[in-house]
């Protein structure tokens, strides 16, 4: 890697990142890179510029969902730098999107962060031969790149506009010599007998020789300007592109042969670098020296930024099908739908990874409900026409979903003339000019339909036809799966919000805001809870606590606690007979979970707080005066409730003041895989000092939004904030 000093060069503009990224690319010696930005209506990265790669290769990354794990949505989500050193490092680490791409090369994703926020990620990647690990020096450069990057962004004040397409922007060259050199260069190639070619970063065809035009049978205007699997037919399969795939990324050359049809085969030799490809093309057996072969396709790691699997070029006029990649498309879309959970996440995973893969801009996902197509989710289309689409009945004959769910046989539309003809009024009902409705069976039985439409006129080839419909199946296990998942869940949700306090009650000189959040993602019910207790005019009980284990048992013990706690409370107990007290309980029960718990008896009339923890995370208190920058209070734990030990509950006792705010809340806030939750805790303290603001209802918001900005999280959270102040009277 070259040397990363100085500033990054400061974009003209409205605070795009083109010249930035470009400088990075230049000072780090790699040989490609891109900016991701975060979409601001939904948590998923687009790539906005790129350098270095074609459209073809980086297309299937142009949308990668934050939740997804890869590079960049890691860097983003978890606020850190990922480096993968290579082909075995990027399967140890990323096996699914390893699957993807099976090419030799490094990279690394670094986040945007501005002053305030996150913006999104800076990716890199540098040829196989780059060593496989990063300096501390290296890796700081790469740090304050990004971090410079993410100022820049500052400067707009709000997000950039997300492009349809990423743009591909040119590393600059330094170009020496008088112009008769390059006249002089091209009479050299012309004369050579080998057959030679230049392909641009696009992958087109920029020079071609006289010696190459008569081996491939195409004149130069035949040929100029075209990827070569578009204008040479025999070439459109996936050895070739595959071939490709790996030059671009790992920049090293490659050797293969093709057969001309009939029966002359051709060996291609491909030399890649960071302005593009030459090409040498010899009769097989013609002798000539062999360049290194890299790494035969499928094998070997892929580029792993994200979830989306590498896609045909985009469908319209003049577009064909490209073979290649087709394989691992369909293992990387079946990988990916093993891990949905929910019809949410089946429907996120089709608009985000789906619809790119097979170039299509809209999507219309319906299930089968008593006889009518119910739609669960859509992409692209106008809410009117969703409207008028939902609830149709199997047999209408408006478009053809019911049909093709009856008879179970896909459907596939080229332009609206041949749509018109079976349906007249579907045309003009989506504003669509061509769509593949694919009906979603598994185990015989209809679960819903799936429909894929494109803004132009596109020819369905055999080999598109094939993997949508084998895509199809896999989608519907999917589908079915989720459906009887999000049921159940369901149930086991409103379970937990039935036992957890409808509203909290009013004492005067005490505010009070709490949120219970459920996991966003594979987890089923959880055991956190919180309560506020009235024991008097001025005295209250404030809890927390979360039950081991994510199902309905632990649920039902956490409805148990939260009744003993409150028992023992109201009968005058103090917090560390509450706790002992409730721990007795619980180990009467043979219980295998455990319970942390945290109990805070206030008194506003004396002005005073005591805590009992049973292995809870320790509460923060703010005072704007006397701890201005929030203090983690340092609570002795007792054990765990249900041990049964019979162990002591020490209990602090503390003065609240007036203007005091004091946080309870469970590890699902804080706890991170990876990180240390001592500095996590100390973190949420500054962050609750720094929030402006007196209501209690926007300081929990705001709490909750800075802890988890993107508002994912694996475990369930409970927050309870309480604020004393001066009574009335």
């Amino acid at each position: 890697m070259g040397p990363l000093t100085g500033e990054v060069a400061r974009p003209r503009g409205a605070h795009q990142p083109d010249e930035a990224l470009a400088a990075v690319v230049r000072r780090a010696g790699a040989s490609a890179g891109g900016v991701y930005l975060l979409s601001g209506d939904e948590p998923v990265l687009h790539l906005v510029v790129m350098c270095g790669v074609s459209a073809l290769v980086a297309g299937p990354w142009r949308r990668v969902p934050l939740a997804t794990v890869g590079p960049v949505s890691d860097a983003v989500r978890e606020d850190r730098l990922v480096w993968v050193g290579g082909q075995d490092d990027m399967a140890r680490t990323y096996p699914r999107t390893a699957m993807a791409l099976p090419y030799r090369f490094a990279m690394a994703a670094a986040p945007l962060d501005g002053a305030r926020q996150c913006w999104g990620a800076l990716l890199l990647l540098w040829p196989a031969s780059h060593p496989p690990a990063l300096t501390h020096r290296e890796r700081g450069h790469l740090t304050s790149s990004a971090r410079q990057i993410g100022r820049l962004l500052d400067e707009g004040g709000r997000r950039p506009a997300i492009p349809e397409e990423p743009r591909l922007i040119r590393l600059s060259r330094t170009v020496t010599g008088p112009a008769q050199s390059a006249l002089a260069a091209a009479d050299l190639v012309e004369r050579l007998p080998v057959g030679t070619m230049a392909l641009d970063l696009e992958g087109r065809v920029t020079y071609v020789n006289t010696a190459a035009l008569d081996l491939l049978g195409r004149s130069a205007g035949q040929l100029l300007g075209t990827l070569p699997w578009q204008s040479l037919p025999w070439m459109d399969n996936p050895v070739s592109e595959d071939h490709y795939r790996t030059a671009v990324l790992s920049r090293e050359p490659v050797a293969y042969t093709v057969l001309h049809p009939p029966d002359r085969w051709l060996d291609f030799r491909l030399y890649p670098d960071d302005s593009g490809m030459s090409v040498l093309i010899t009769p097989s057996g013609a002798g000539g020296r062999e360049p290194r072969t890299a790494a035969a396709p499928g094998t070997g790691a892929a580029l792993g930024a994200g979830p989306v699997p590498p896609s045909p070029r985009p469908a319209g006029p003049g577009a064909t099908d490209g073979a290649a990649g087709r394989i691992h498309q369909l293992l990387h879309l079946a990988a990916a739908l093993t891990e949905t959970v929910g019809v949410r996440d089946v429907i996120d995973l089709v608009a985000d990874q789906v619809m790119p893969a097979f170039g299509a801009q809209g999507m219309v996902l319906s299930t089968k409900d008593a006889g009518r197509l119910r739609i669960a989710g859509h992409r692209g289309y106008q809410p009117r026409a969703v409207e008028r689409l939902d609830g149709l009945s199997l047999d209408t004959g408006l478009t053809p979903a019911g049909q093709v769910l009856i008879t179970g046989a896909p459907q596939f539309f080229n332009d609206p003339t041949e749509m018109a003809r079976a349906h007249p009024l579907a045309p003009a009902l989506s504003g669509k000019q061509a769509w593949a409705f694919l009906p979603l069976i598994t185990r015989g039985r209809p679960v819903g339909c799936l429909v894929l439409s494109y803004d132009h006129p596109r020819p369905f080839t055999a080999g598109d036809r094939a993997a949508l419909t084998s895509l199809a199946g896999l989608i519907a296990q999917a589908l079915d799966r989720a459906r009887l998942y999000d049921a159940k869940h369901d149930l086991a949700h409103n379970l937990q919000q039935a036992l957890l306090p409808h509203s909290l009650p009013h004492l005067d000189g005490l505010e009070v805001a709490a949120r219970y959040l459920p996991a966003t993602h594979g987890m089923e019910i959880g055991g956190d809870f919180y309560d506020l207790i009235r024991l008097g005019d001025s005295t209250a009980a404030a809890v927390i606590g979360d039950v081991q284990g994510h199902n309905a048992t632990a649920a039902a013990l956490m409805g148990q606690v939260r009744t003993a706690i409150h028992a023992h409370a109201t009968a005058g107990a103090n917090p560390a007979e509450v706790l002992s007290r409730t721990d007795r309980v619980l180990a009467d029960f043979n219980s295998e979970l455990f319970v942390s718990c945290l109990y805070a008896h206030i008194d506003l009339e004396r002005r005073s707080v005591r805590l009992a923890s049973a292995g809870h995370p320790p509460a923060i208190l703010h005072h704007p005066r006397h701890h201005p920058g929030g203090r983690v209070l340092d609570i002795e734990p007792g054990p765990l409730l249900g041990i049964g030990l019979d162990a002591p509950f020490p209990i602090t006792t503390l003065p609240l003041l007036p203007g005091t705010l004091l946080a309870l809340y469970t590890d699902g806030l804080v706890e991170t895989p990876g990180t240390d939750i001592t500095q996590a805790i100390s973190r949420l303290a500054r962050r609750l000092a720094d929030i402006r603001g007196t209501h209690m209802e926007h300081l929990i918001d705001e709490l909750i939004r800075r802890t988890l900005p993107t508002g994912r999280h694996t475990d369930d959270i409970a927050v309870l904030l309480l604020r004393a102040r001066d009574r009335a009277g």
